[in-house]
């Protein structure tokens, strides 16, 4: 099956650079990552250009994955060693500060400068998994052909971004490489995971809050993703504290200890006594501002959800977009958010109907593949030679 679509990607590849109509075999991500390509990267690239080594070593050292690398770096080497990979980790340009191969890809990944100082920015070696990876904040895997670059056409690549855990600033990337007949389903859940091992072993000291990027308060994002920041520096809870947290972050009057049993877990058979244990365990991780009878947090919280809403009242489908990062607190269980989840989608999707901003819709593709909402983008589009026309094109394809 992957030799199969290695073969309809090389195809597609080939195609594409002989001026072809984008094709639909390819994702919407990778042919816009291409085109920059196109604008910036020789034809003839043969590795990735390398920066000064001191300048490399001195900028790791000052980085706070430093740290957090040297405090995981066996089980790090464990991965690559195991799987047959190598593993890298970069600077927010993209730039690798450290990496370790495997038996298998440690050669290969010398040949064409996947090693610290390695450039692997789009503009120097075109679409790879580790530049997407930060460009669109998310876990990103690029297969085969979908890399711009020949030289790097047998591999597979997943990357996730690493974030500062006080700030959320992104840090830079890790990835996990090896060639494509070794890929597994489970790499990008893997470089996920190990990405966010990495920000666990960040010192504190090493992460001090920039500028004051995060207010006092609670700072919640639940599109997507769950991720908590108390007074700028963030907290690791479990997901049903992070369930109980994004209940009363949305019921700013509280909840009685009933509502709030009946929200989390709707009809299933838990005590009450369960719940007030989770509660006495998040009100310790929130240094106590959680107050009872009702249930409720006593201090300032925002959140993305609020955001979205706002966006929405406002009919600004951009602001929304912007805020939506895809399903309310993603595999939860709560009917009660199970329910909001379900409102919000459908609030976007009908924002976006009435106001189909070509920009807005091409973000909102990225996350949700919605073929009538591209669809009304592109009526919409008076212009025939509308910049966005042809990836609105390629992700309807897609949608459908």
């Amino acid at each position: 099956m992957e030799s199969g679509r290695r073969r309809t990607l090389e195809r597609a590849w080939e195609r594409w650079r002989q001026g072809s109509t984008p094709d639909t075999d390819v994702r919407p991500e990778i042919l816009s990552s291409w085109q920059r390509s196109a604008e910036q990267v020789i034809d003839a690239v043969d590795a990735a250009p390398l920066a000064d080594e001191g300048e490399t070593r001195s900028r790791f050292e000052d980085s706070p994955l430093s740290a957090a690398v040297n405090r995981l770096e066996g089980a790090l080497r464990s991965a690559a060693e195991d799987g047959d990979l190598v593993v890298a980790v970069t600077d927010p340009q993209t730039r690798i500060l450290w990496t370790y191969g495997g038996r298998v890809m440690r050669n290969a990944a010398e040949e064409v400068n996947f090693v610290a100082g390695g450039r692997w920015d789009e503009g120097s070696v075109g679409t790879n998994a580790l530049n997407l990876a930060l460009r669109n904040d998310r876990v990103s895997t690029v297969f085969a052909a979908e890399h711009y670059a020949p030289i790097v056409h047998s591999w597979v690549c997943w990357a996730a971004p690493v974030h500062d855990p006080v700030t959320g600033v992104q840090l830079g990337v890790l990835d996990l490489s090896t060639t494509w007949d070794r890929g597994h389903p489970i790499g990008a859940a893997t470089a996920q995971a190990l990405a966010r091992l990495l920000e666990t072993a960040i010192p504190p000291s090493g992460s001090p809050a920039a500028d004051g990027a995060l207010s006092a308060g609670l700072h919640l994002r639940l599109l997507g993703a769950v991720e908590v920041h108390l007074d700028g520096a963030r907290l690791l809870l479990t997901r049903r504290q992070c369930e109980i947290l994004a209940l009363l972050a949305l019921h700013s009057g509280g909840l009685s200890l009933g509502e709030l049993h009946a929200h989390v877990y709707g009809d299933e058979r838990v005590s009450t006594s369960t719940l007030k244990s989770e509660v006495s365990h998040l009100r310790s991780a929130l240094g106590g501002r959680l107050a009872s009878r009702p249930y409720r947090l006593d201090l300032p919280v925002t959140s993305d959800v609020e955001a979205v809403r706002a966006a929405v009242r406002r009919g600004d489908a951009r602001a929304a977009v912007d805020a939506y990062g895809g399903d309310l607190v993603p595999g939860t269980r709560s009917p009660h958010l199970t329910e909001l989840a379900e409102y919000l989608a459908v609030a976007v999707r009908e924002c976006l109907l009435g106001n189909p901003d070509p920009s807005a819709v091409l973000a909102y593709s990225e996350v949700v593949p919605d073929a009538e909402v591209v669809q009304r983008a592109l009526e919409a589009l008076d212009d025939e030679r509308h910049p966005a026309r042809a990836q609105l094109m390629a992700r309807l394809a897609a949608a459908r």
